[in-house]
């Protein structure tokens, strides 16, 4: 007969097991799911523009910060 202390092992790794393995599952059906999003996200920002426009407008707008940034600090331009 198997001691006690052998089942409670085994169960405990049997237990952990089965919940690694929902775990996993979880996480893949997370991920397609993100994944589904990406997809059917629009690739247009406000305004119908493209996405290599979409990158000069936010290379636009970084500049026009560090412009005022530059203005809240007192440096002249």
């Amino acid at each position: 007969m198997l001691e006690p202390t052998v089942i409670i092992a085994a169960t405990c790794l049997v237990g952990m097991c089965v919940t690694a393995l929902a775990l996993l599952k979880a996480w893949q059906g997370w991920l397609s799911l993100k994944l589904r999003e990406l997809d059917n996200a629009p690739h247009e920002i406000e305004g119908g523009l493209g996405a290599s426009a979409a990158r000069i407008e936010i290379a636009d707008l970084k500049e026009r910060i560090k412009k005022l940034e530059a203005i809240a600090s007192g440096v002249d331009l």
